[in-house]
């Protein structure tokens, strides 16, 4: 094979991984972390001398900014084009707009108060406010964690995806730069990092989600232990954001809750509630070809501002669509969970992320085998709760229907998309059979709840079955552990093992016609062998064997 070409200072072949820029002199490609060029930094390039050129032509050539208020600031301003969002100038405009009380639509709560019962009797269908953390279950460090804390469980090297907020474009820099970034006093962009998922770094000791996040999730309920495909990671995450940060509305993937905590500085959300009528209108926004250059909270009815400050929990619910400004430097943690109460806007959330093609990386992992996951789990509770004369909560029944619609669509769609991601271990077709047999028989029966009016004994037996639920993963995963675990040899299976070996080895006489003796001998021995190694080691006394021989002849 012939040799692949080399580039850069560093002579290397080229990798798809590592962000490089041509030469506009020599024609040569650079690793931009060998001639130190971010890949941010880049974009504001017009003619770019790498090392070697720039003695004699000079350093590199930037571009000329014409603009404020256009993601292309080499544009000319002569105010024909509208502006676009996380400009300089949309920024300002956003500060001045008037939008309706976030106190109008948010549920102020207790962290104790906030638990899955209450959720599934009240429902989850505004966001929630929560600012004493006490029982809340979400722990954090102390607000002196800082971004250089940060670096040091995380780790440097780590290569996280920012946000340059006046361009609304996203690209790829080391933590290490990102902190450097951050804690200069001169900033001449505006970068935000919203993405950093921490569960498998040492940081992830340091933080656990607010109880209600780790109880009601489909991923540490549902997702078995064995499966296939890789569990997904979206509990844990960093958000740090300097002043002026902006992210456009948006609904998160796969119609997730999520959970945020401001750990120092200030977030402000903008909160569209999603009705039909908003969701259509979300949807014709995301794929119109000047989406930027519209504010979506001028589209809908209501649009609700509500200040995070410091030390404060918010809550929202499935497909609220928002956005979000950082009104001063900030970090703040947060997580994303699925759940049973609003499994029909999960679902239509996720099928507009497939009309919208939004790229693989920005929807959840591995969205339709969850589903597949919890359709064969709330098959067994469904029909548990029919053996015990329990009706079912509404929300869990229609949230069974539309599974079932979706799942059916899914197999038809695998006739001409192959990308399967129903699990080996699951009969899609018989799954779905049963699902809705059980579904026609509660109607049949007339014993579907009235929802937040079900009886106490529904509620309490969804309890029991999910602690059920849960007592059977531990206990399996610790059959797991024993099986592989190598086994140690108890004194009386040495015993055991010894005596039948020289049994074996005698040669013995005419007591061994004997069938008294017969009878005693293997009765000692099946006695230590059938019984378990705990009531043996009891009974130990009681079971010593002693062979008296004579000339090679057991006498006694």
């Amino acid at each position: 094979m012939a040799a692949a070409p080399l580039y850069c200072v560093c002579r290397q072949p080229y990798d798809v991984s590592r962000f490089m820029i041509e030469c506009d002199i020599c024609k040569d490609w650079f690793h931009g972390s060998c001639v130190q060029v971010e890949e941010h930094h880049a974009v504001d390039i017009d003619v770019y001398h790498c090392p070697n050129c720039d003695v004699v032509h000079g350093p590199s050539l930037m571009k000329k900014r014409n603009n404020w208020h256009r993601h292309d600031y080499t544009e000319p301003d002569d105010g024909s084009k509208p502006v676009q969002a996380g400009t300089p100038v949309f920024i300002k405009e956003l500060q001045n707009r008037i939008f309706a009380s976030g106190e109008e639509i948010l549920i102020r709560m207790k962290g104790e108060q906030v638990t899955p019962r209450y959720l599934e009797r009240h429902g989850f269908n505004y966001p929630i406010g929560v600012t004493e953390m006490e029982a809340l279950g979400l722990k954090l460090p102390a607000p002196t964690f800082s971004v250089k804390d940060v670096e040091q469980y995380v780790g440097g090297d780590k290569v996280i995806d920012v946000i340059d907020v006046a361009r609304q474009a996203d690209s790829k820099m080391k933590l290490s730069e990102f902190i450097k970034y951050f804690t200069k006093s001169h900033r001449p962009k505006v970068l935000n990092l919203i993405s950093l998922e921490f569960s498998d770094t040492k940081m992830s000791e340091l933080v656990e989600v607010p109880d209600v996040a780790q109880k009601m999730s489909w991923v540490e309920n549902y997702w078995p232990d064995d499966s296939f495909f890789p569990k997904p990671f979206v509990q844990k995450y960093c958000l740090m954001g300097v002043k002026d940060s902006y992210t456009d509305f948006h609904i998160d993937f796969g119609g997730t809750s999520v959970w945020y905590h401001v750990l120092w500085g200030e977030k402000i959300f903008y909160l569209i509630k999603p009705t039909p009528a908003n969701l259509a209108l979300y949807e014709a926004w995301s794929s119109s070809p000047n989406q930027s250059e519209v504010f979506f909270g001028e589209k809908v009815e209501k649009c609700y501002k509500c200040v995070v400050p410091q030390g404060t929990t918010l809550l929202i619910p499935t497909g609220w669509i928002h956005a979000v400004l950082t009104s001063q430097d900030c970090m703040a943690f947060g997580g994303n969970f699925l759940h049973n109460l609003n499994i029909g806007m999960q679902l239509r959330c996720y099928e507009m992320e497939r009309r919208l093609k939004t790229p693989d990386l920005f929807k959840f992992p591995y969205f339709e085998a969850i589903c597949w996951y919890v359709a064969k789990n709330l098959l067994e509770m469904l029909k548990e709760l029919r053996e015990d004369s329990c009706p079912p909560p509404t929300y869990l029944v229609e949230g069974v229907k539309a599974l079932i619609g979706a799942l059916k669509t899914w197999l038809k769609r695998e006739v001409t998309e192959p990308t399967s991601e129903v699990p080996d271990n699951i009969r899609p077709n018989h799954l779905m059979k049963e699902l809705t047999k059980e579904i026609l028989e509660l109607h049949l029966k007339h014993i579907i709840s009235s929802g937040s009016n079900g009886c106490a004994a529904t509620r309490s037996t969804l309890e029991r079955l999910c602690q059920a639920r849960r007592a059977r993963r531990a206990a399996r995963r610790l059959r797991e552990q024993q099986r592989h675990a190598p086994k140690v040899p108890s004194n009386l299976d040495i015993l055991e093992q010894h005596t039948r070996e020289v049994l074996k080895r005698l040669e013995v006489g005419p007591l061994e016609e004997d069938p008294a003796f017969c009878a005693k001998v293997h009765g000692k021995l099946n006695k230590v062998s059938t019984a378990s190694a705990a009531a043996a080691a009891e009974s130990l006394e009681d079971n010593h064997l002693r062979l008296m021989l004579v000339n090679g002849r057991i006498i006694r």
